[in-house]
């Protein structure tokens, strides 16, 4: 019916600095903002990769929604000058204050369009949130991944077709649902940190908890994050990816050195685990396969909490080693998961992932564990399981509404966003609703953020 793909060519992109289109950086600020220029956090080798092409533009809104400087056409027929000079195919344009009012990176956005058809533009109040450098980073990201994503969803279109599969593809978002080829062309960007969403969603379906804490335990390291009502809790802070600080949606994950291929150190300094890792060549290296690596896996073997490999070849470990490292794998998961908590009460823990043996079933912090049936595959469940989502991130004033009117509106919109992106409308329903009151700002200001979901709805349904 449909092709679900989880994907991390777009963050891998980023992280090995390759692949990256040179890119139109455009701040509409008039003379705010000035001190700090686009990119100037950014690291060397990937500020090359992106170019020197940024322009300063008049434009922008106070934090009360006044503007700072109208937009002056003659400037943005310059910029589109430059930029078909530099040949370049692709901008991002961040505005001061634009998720309070985007008006002026639309209208600058659709100027360009007419000025340089076929550029690729990115405007930031459709990426990140309030914060001007954050959000102007990811914007940034977003556009230098589009010609990237252009050969990736290409390359998966045609890898299913070659199956012989006639259905629509789909591929997951980094909040635990769904989207279409045309919208991650749009936002490559929102697939970043798909891959443990994947997994914690593929948790709550599998365990059938809604509220949990997921480890997902990999070859290398061990990735621990917080369900909520069956989704990913959002990191609500700033997040820093290949050493760019961003702040659009990502979920909340701590990752530790931990995993199935984690090779075991017993020097001076006493024993340890990880960091370095055998990783895919697990198979080869770990004792239990006839290697000569001693890792994770061959202490999860000797102590008997699986069931992997040749056991024999690793029975003459000292019982006194094995027990030494399965403590010290519990106590360092368990110092990560106690980091992540909102509170110090214990916490129901599901394990998942190929190297969840690893633990022996039992975590510090933990209220009770669960290792639910193809825990290992939990990743591609979490795919093929996810919906689809609509999510609205709005600024909005309660002197003119009230609140209840206004969470009305805004629910409404979220749910409409769900359905215009395909999902069954008689399954949508709100998973998520945070207000956040903006005390520096006028008028009653509040940060709303409202999230939808609902079933996939078939093509021969719409």
């Amino acid at each position: 019916d449909a092709v679900m793909i989880g994907t991390t060519h777009f963050m891998n992109a980023l992280v090995e600095a390759r692949e990256l289109q040179p890119t139109a950086v455009i701040r509409l600020c008039g003379t705010a903002t000035c001190s700090l220029k686009p990119l100037v956090d950014w690291p060397k080798q990937l500020r090359s990769l992106i170019g020197d092409n940024i322009f300063m533009a008049a434009g922008g809104v106070e934090f009360d929604g006044r503007n700072i400087a109208e937009i002056d056409d003659e400037e943005i027929v310059r910029i589109a000058e430059c930029i078909t000079k530099a040949g370049l195919t692709a901008a991002a344009i961040t505005s001061v204050f634009s998720p309070i009012d985007s008006a002026h990176e639309q209208f600058v956005a659709e100027r360009l369009q007419e000025l340089v058809p076929g550029l690729r533009i990115s405007i930031s109040s459709q990426i990140g949130r309030i914060g001007l450098l954050e959000r102007e980073n990811a914007t940034i990201i977003n556009a230098s991944l589009r010609n990237l994503a252009d050969r990736v969803l290409s390359g998966f279109e045609r890898s299913v077709a070659s199956l012989g599969i006639d259905a629509p593809l789909y591929l997951s978002q980094n909040d635990g649902t769904l989207r279409d080829c045309e919208h991650t062309n749009r936002y490559p960007i929102a697939t970043f940190a798909s891959g443990p969403t994947n997994s914690m969603r593929g948790a709550a379906f599998l365990s059938g908890e809604l509220d949990a804490a997921v480890i997902d335990v990999g070859g290398t390291t061990s990735d621990i994050g917080f369900l909520r009502q069956g989704f990913p809790r959002e990191a609500a802070l700033s997040v820093k990816v290949a050493g760019v600080r961003t702040n659009f949606r990502m979920p909340d994950v701590m990752s530790i050195g931990i995993g199935g291929g984690s090779l075991v150190h017993n020097g001076p300094n006493g024993l340890t685990v990880g960091p370095d890792s055998v990783g895919y060549n697990i198979t080869s290296k770990a004792l239990v396969f006839g290697g000569d690596t001693l890792t994770a896996t061959d202490i999860a073997v000797a102590a008997g909490y699986a069931e992997i490999g040749n056991p024999l070849l690793v029975a003459g470990l000292d019982p006194g080693m094995v027990t030494e490292a399965v403590s010290w794998m519990r106590e360092n998961v368990g110092l990560t998961l106690d980091r992540m908590k909102t509170s110090p009460a214990p916490v129901p823990v599901i394990l998942v992932g190929g190297g969840s043996a690893i633990f022996g079933g039992e975590v510090p912090g933990a209220s009770r564990i669960l290792v639910p049936e193809n825990a290992s595959v939990a990743n591609a469940v979490g795919a093929a399981i996810a919906q689809v989502g609509g999510q609205v991130d709005h600024v909005a004033s309660l002197v003119d509404m009230d609140r209840a009117q206004m969470l009305d509106n805004v629910r409404r919109e979220a749910i409409a966003r769900c359905v215009a992106a395909g999902a069954d409308e008689n399954t949508v329903r709100i998973v998520d609703v945070e207000e956040i009151p903006l005390a520096y700002l006028p008028s009653n200001a509040v940060r709303i953020m409202v999230k939808a979901v609902g079933d996939l709805l078939p093509v021969s349904h719409r």
